[in-house]
């Protein structure tokens, strides 16, 4: 057995676990980071398509996504690294008047938190994303402070940035246990050994529940999978993501934008959702969304579609991450069930739990951070799930 002991260990070297390496060196924490792959970010982070928005319902996430995002934005200036990052914006357009109502029925309070977002009219839609479908298009949202980045890329940055500053990850090596001794964390035990820490981050994605019930935890965090795809470049002609958020057979909603290379990278939200985790591909995915994105933007016909490939959501009953201290295990912190959207959260959030972990508050404030505790009623869905 090891015996090495650190102030923290981290269970998950991905959107969350390695932005928060960083953070926890940074304020002073020995950190080692466990992952049961060969690699940082090689669970579901590598099946995420990029997209950064801090356009959201929530005010929590909102205030979260706004962090990150500073982060993404000012990344290569202050850290060196190209993480791929274009701020495009994120544009919601509408055309069914129940969609416009609810979007812009949540602009009082995106406001108030902080969102650079307004309501455009059509002609400014077409003008961002031309040649999409001008039949019924009443405006939508646009957010021009949102953008994407390469996800890959980007948790090789926080990585390398880690360790830079003094952060271990140990890759190939499966957690088995979390100690708990008189009702606060001891350490970790894996495949290989045992760390005595006084600290663990549950940051495990997908497996965050099975990662929970080592410390006697119920998370309620149940992945569905997902599917994307990307093309061939072309010649560069929008810049936001374009989100679609009308249900059409097979799917719940639809959502493509143009990448730093040039390559239209597109997903969709299944209907019904496929629970569990099989991160095969499916026959029916390319032709659900390719009819869904060219009735949108027909222009894209023709384009050659490179590959597609699926990843898991971890989702929670409410579409809203889980974050926090154990409140029956002193030192035991989580940050899960990001649904999707950890890697927008993972910086913002990393901040939030090393700030929790150090100084006993997170860095969002108190009442929206609480709407996010596990000890909630998961019955308030997000608008913008």
């Amino acid at each position: 057995m090891s015996g090495k002991a650190y102030d923290l260990v981290i269970i998950g070297a991905g959107s969350v676990g390695a932005p928060a390496a960083l953070c926890a060196r940074r304020a002073g924490l020995s950190t080692l980071v466990l992952d049961r792959l060969a690699s940082v970010g090689q669970g579901d982070n590598k099946a995420a398509i990029g997209g950064i928005r801090a356009t959201h319902s929530d005010p929590a996430k909102i205030r979260i996504c706004l962090r990150s995002l500073k982060v993404f934005r000012e990344w290569q200036a202050k850290e060196g690294d190209d993480i791929g990052w274009r701020q495009g914006g994120y544009l919601f357009p509408v055309y069914r008047e129940a969609d416009e109502k609810t979007l812009r029925g949540l602009l009082p309070s995106q406001h108030a938190h902080g969102l650079d977002i307004d309501w455009v009219g059509p002609d400014e839609v077409k003008s961002l994303v031309p040649g999409i479908r001008e039949t019924g298009l009443r405006g939508g949202t646009y957010a021009p402070q949102d953008g994407n980045i390469s996800p890959l890329m980007a948790a090789s940055a926080f990585q390398f940035a880690a360790a830079r500053a003094g952060a271990e990850f140990h890759f190939k090596e499966s957690v088995r246990g979390v100690d708990v001794e008189k009702g606060r964390v001891a350490g970790v035990v894996t495949d290989q050994g045992r760390y005595a820490a006084r600290l663990v981050l549950n940051a495990a994605g997908a497996a965050a529940a099975e990662v929970g019930r080592m410390a006697g935890l119920d998370l309620p965090v149940r992945p569905d999978s997902h599917e994307a795809g990307i093309t061939e470049p072309v010649a560069r002609f929008f810049d936001p993501m374009v989100v679609d958020i009308r249900p059409t057979p097979g799917a719940k909603n639809c959502y493509f934008y143009q990448n730093s290379v040039n390559r239209i990278v597109f997903c969709l939200t299944p209907d019904p959702l496929h629970p569990g985790t099989d991160r095969r591909s499916h026959s029916s995915f390319l032709p659900v969304v390719s009819r869904r994105i060219l009735d949108l933007l027909p222009r894209l016909a023709g384009i050659r579609v490179r590959r597609v490939w699926r990843g898991c959501y971890p989702q929670t009953p409410d579409g809203n991450p889980i974050v926090g201290e154990a409140s029956t295990v002193r030192g035991y912190f989580y940050a899960v069930g990001l649904c999707g959207q950890g890697l927008m959260l993972g910086p913002g959030l990393a901040e939030d739990m090393v700030s929790l972990m150090t100084a006993g508050e997170p860095v969002t404030e108190r009442q929206a951070w609480d709407s996010l505790r596990l000890e909630r009623d998961f019955g308030r869905v997000e608008a913008l799930k």
